[in-house]
Formats: C-alpha cells, structure tokens, sequence
C-alpha cells in the first residue's frame, strides 16, 4: 500500500498546491467575513518564509488581522488613521515543511464580483510576489504567481416586512 502515499507525496508538490490561496473563496457582498490566506511552502525549498504582507482592495471598510502566537502584525494606512487599512504585514517564522493561516476580519463592499489580495511572501533567500491577476478574456491562461481572489455574491435582498 505504500503506492497511494507516492502518489499523495508527488501531488502534494505539484505547482497547484503551490500558491497563496484564499481559504473561503467566496463570501457575501456587504458582509463581515474572517478569510485565511494560507500559505504553502517557502519561497525556494528549504527556505524560511518571515513575512506576508497583504494588500487589501479598494471597498474594503475595515480589516481586523488574527493575532498569531510567535508572528507580529503591522498595518499600513492612508493619512487618514480612522480609515481602512490598506495592507497587513505579518512578521515570523514559517519553516518549508509547514503551512499556516493568516486570517483577516473584512468589511466587505456591497457591490462587485470579486476581490483580488496581492500578496508579496519574503523568505530568507529572497521573496515570492503573488501578484498576478488572471484576464478575463484568456480564462485557460495559466499564471505562475496568481494572487488570491475572493469571488462576492451578492447579498440577498432583505424581505419586505408584511404588515397584518
């Protein structure tokens, strides 16, 4: 039985399971949401990632990060200090072998299809940018570095109130 488990060990390190992802990738418009953004490996094999820094999109009304034993956090905002923060840095160390979370308390805008969270990983020996962002138009295009993107469903209209 020791084939399924090679099986299970060459898939883990295929490129998919590779990338930064958004863990609940879908979350209703206008609605407090905790996403996670969960990254796999280091930025070469063998490296430690110390940072994720996470750029948070336009419409998003608040940001509140998860507090992480043995990590910091920073977050970066306009001039304004009662606004929106614009990203969050977590600071630490995350080994090649693991994996963690990094969730983030979200305000999110009512309106839209889809938010994209650009992501740059800093590891010892160098840095890994999840930046990219796919074209509409090429939707086979294959990206080496996609940054996450959380798709938002509209939220239901509320029910008329019936008055007897």
């Amino acid at each position: 039985m020791k084939t399924p488990l090679i099986i299970l060990a060459l898939l883990a390190a295929t490129p998919a399971a590779a990338h930064v992802v958004a863990v609940q990738d879908t979350a209703k418009a206008g609605s407090y949401t905790a996403i996670a953004f969960r990254v796999g490996h280091a930025c070469a094999a063998g490296d430690t990632t110390l940072k994720i820094r996470i750029e948070l999109p336009a419409g998003v009304a608040s940001a509140r990060p998860q507090v992480k034993p043995g990590w910091t956090y920073s977050l970066e905002r306009p001039a304004d200090p009662k606004a929106a923060p614009t990203a969050i840095t977590y600071a630490g160390r995350l080994p090649d072998e693991a994996f963690d979370d990094f969730a983030v308390l979200m305000k999110l805008p009512a309106t839209g299809d889809r938010l994209v969270f650009p992501i740059v990983q800093t590891c010892e020996k160098g840095e890994s940018r999840w930046t990219e962002v796919a074209d509409p138009a090429k939707p086979d295009e294959k990206l080496s570095r996609p940054a996450p993107v959380v798709t938002l469903i509209p939220a239901e209209a509320a029910p008329a109130a019936h008055h007897h």
